[in-house]
């Protein structure tokens, strides 16, 4: 079997952030899109992986990335949401995001 450094890495990555390791399948397919590599974790350790909006994810994404960059490939990374999760995007909800200049001017400061 062949050595694949992106999905040992993002293996071993992910494995340090959540409580239950063991529990943790990467697998990595390649398309003429480039190479995904798919994470599950147990659903108790998804905020975890995820992080406070996103930046988690968004880093274990962008040191895929360097790391495929290193191989010429363009690397991707999908977070596997669980069976019967009930997470709901804010957006979908309906609730509003607001900026900074909306935040001031409702404390009117």
């Amino acid at each position: 079997m062949a050595s694949y450094q992106d999905r040992d890495f993002v293996e071993y990555l992910v494995k340090q952030l959540v409580n239950k390791p063991e529990e943790v399948e990467v697998t990595r397919k390649v398309d003429e899109m480039g190479v995904l590599i798919e994470v599950k974790v147990n659903p108790e350790d998804m905020g975890l992986l995820i992080g406070r909006a996103g930046s988690t994810a968004k880093a274990v994404r962008t040191l895929a990335r360097i790391i495929g960059m290193r191989n010429n490939a363009r690397v991707n990374l999908r977070i596997v949401e669980p069976e019967g999760s009930t997470h709901v995007p804010r957006a979908a909800m309906g609730e509003k995001t607001s900026s900074v200049e909306d935040v001031v001017s409702d404390l009117g400061m």
